[in-house]
């Protein structure tokens, strides 16, 4: 015999899962207690807060491929628990969420913290079960774990608190985690290639649009844009996807977003779509473009936009099919026009960054993390303007993966997504890099890396203001409501927890700061540096006035000077020069 609770870890563990968030209850106690007797093969922890944990298994998932799992009691640790399972379900990531009921015999009895789970988990799950007897205990949760990854998003089980304190036979139970099997597409159909070939020989200012689908096809899209000379867009969760010195990377599209792709979308007759669910894509693109889509996922197909050609396949192989039956393109100037547009924007940005006078703003904090990133450095990004300023100053390398909360967009990210990053690759060097409305959220949590000796290096950009909604009141013509934040000396809530915290008020500040963060981490300590910086607008890339065909001088001018923009050049005096029409 063998304690179901325990059959269950094991279960767990036979999906590689090596650690395990939440926080104790009453109606977890039994499982809580088979975590201490599997305490060498799979590790608990300990969380300030289950949304905390929740949001830390969707990034082990994201980092790794292997099932993230969290859990907590019923009542309030369950509904704790929610905003991570509508991530996983925004982002499509398989993620497992375990959650405590009181025992069977107190159930639908409206006892203390009792209501029924069950249909609250089944808008975001792909799977939301009770168990019912102890025996098929692992059996749900291997049922589960298949249902998460066939399905992509995340999976919920309840277990009665008295079911994982049963015996059941040692031999009663099986993992499926060695016949799990991911499905594999081969290339697209050969003549649905040939077809988008002569449409984009037909181009005059045609795109490569890449989303996470093309993860691990970076050299393929490389070739595609220079083979073909197309410029490339990665969605804003692509970014990892292409070195940021790629020579026609033009960044990402609309808000978080860069001034080259926003410009070469309103300019393009042809976009090729691949592996993206991208969600603005009806606010940013045009109507009338000619759009040849790829992905492994025929829901996906058709969904963006009108689509000329459709193709059901891998995005690495229909990629190396396109190489191998097209033609290598002229030079183009269009191409050359976008080079020159990139070059144009690195250095506006590298101006920003390097700025030595003045009041201190981001850029020159994004400067240093940029200076002190390893290869593989990991990088967890939280939500608001720092969303936008990673996405335009990180000078990522293509080895360095980059995750934040996609599409839901959940506020205080960052922090949970580099606990998960320590744990799954404790020797690489983990960034949390958050605004101080999102840090404020989940702070409490400092404390689960100083008591797991989790060396992240945390950056709090502290502007006193939730600023990518101010923007947006600003562009709404309303006057600022709601959007102020007190000021918080974050280092010493750091310290308050036993993290060694940096405050940084001036641009001299910034280098030392973070040669000291280095310095810390390597000995196996957090360390928090809290950024205290102007609250200036970044570029709004999204409401661009540089183009004196759109704008008038007065209005160009006062555009500069704001942003500090004067060697900003529009996409169109380059196209200008290369004589693109």
């Amino acid at each position: 015999m063998i304690n179901a609770g325990v059959a269950a870890l094991r279960t767990l563990e036979s999906w590689g899962v090596t650690h395990i968030y939440g926080i104790p209850g009453g109606t977890i106690n039994n499982l809580m207690y088979a975590l201490h007797a599997e305490r060498e093969r799979i590790r608990y922890i300990h969380v300030r807060h289950e949304e905390v944990g929740a949001l830390a298994a969707v990034a082990d998932t994201k980092l790794t491929g292997h099932i993230g799992v969290a859990f907590g009691s019923a009542g309030p640790g369950a509904t704790h628990l929610y905003q991570g399972a509508y991530d996983a379900m925004a982002d499509k990531v398989p993620a497992l969420f375990i959650v405590g009921q009181n025992p069977q015999a107190l159930m639908n009895q409206d006892f203390f913290q009792e209501f029924d789970e069950t249909p609250m988990f089944k808008d975001p799950g792909v799977y939301a079960r009770t168990v019912t007897t102890a025996a098929s205990l692992p059996h749900v949760l291997d049922e589960a774990i298949r249902r998460a990854f066939a399905m992509h998003g995340p999976a919920i089980v309840t277990i009665p608190n008295d079911l994982a304190g049963q015996a059941i036979p040692a031999d009663g139970y099986y993992s499926s985690a060695a016949n799990f099997a991911r499905p594999v597409l081969a290339a697209g159909k050969p003549e649905q290639v040939e077809e988008a070939l002569v449409l984009l020989s037909k181009a005059k200012k045609p795109l490569l649009y890449v989303g996470q689908g093309t993860i691990g096809a970076a050299e393929e899209v490389m070739r595609f844009a220079q083979q073909f000379q197309v410029p490339v867009i990665t969605t804003a969760l692509g970014k990892e996807i292409i070195p940021y010195e790629f020579e026609s990377l033009l960044g990402s599209a609309a808000r978080v977003a860069s001034k080259p792709a926003n410009e070469a979308l309103k300019e393009t007759d042809l976009m090729l779509f691949i592996g993206s669910n991208y969600p603005f894509a009806e606010e940013m693109f045009k109507p009338d473009v000619k759009f040849i889509q790829v992905d492994s996922n025929p829901q996906m197909l058709g969904k963006r936009h009108r689509t000329d050609v459709a193709i059901l396949g891998d995005a690495k192989q229909t990629l190396q099919q396109f190489l191998a039956l097209g033609t290598p393109a002229s030079p183009s100037a269009w191409y050359a026009a976008n080079v020159d547009n990139v070059r144009n924007w690195h250095e506006y940005n590298d101006d920003m960054m390097n700025r030595t006078t003045g009041e201190l703003r981001f850029e020159p904090a994004f400067k240093a993390i940029n200076e002190i990133a390893e290869n593989d450095a990991i990088f967890s990004i939280d939500v608001g303007d720092v969303t936008q300023n990673a996405v335009r100053l990180l000078k990522v390398n293509g080895k360095q993966p980059w995750i934040t909360s996609g599409l839901f967009a959940t506020m205080g990210v960052g922090l949970p997504g580099a606990i998960a990053a320590k744990l799954d690759y404790p020797g690489r060097q983990v960034f949390n890099l958050t605004g101080d409305g999102a840090a404020a959220m989940v702070m409490q949590d400092l404390s689960t890396q100083v008591t797991y000796m989790l060396p992240v290096i945390n950056v709090v950009f502290s502007n006193q203001a939730l600023g990518f909604i101010e923007d947006e009141q600003e562009d709404d013509g309303q006057e600022w409501f709601g959007i102020s934040l007190p000021r918080t000396d974050f280092a010493k809530v750091a310290e308050a927890q036993g993290m060694m915290g940096i405050t940084v008020r001036t641009i001299d500040d910034v280098k030392p700061a973070f040669d000291r963060a280095v310095d810390l981490t390597r000995a196996g300590k957090p360390v928090l540096i809290d950024i205290k910086m102007t609250n200036e607008r970044p570029i709004p890339v999204e409401k661009l006035a540089l183009d004196p065909a759109e704008n008038d001088a007065q209005t160009i001018a006062a555009f500069k000077k704001r942003y500090y923009a004067e060697k900003l050049v529009p996409l169109s005096q380059f196209m200008h020069n290369h004589h693109v029409n």
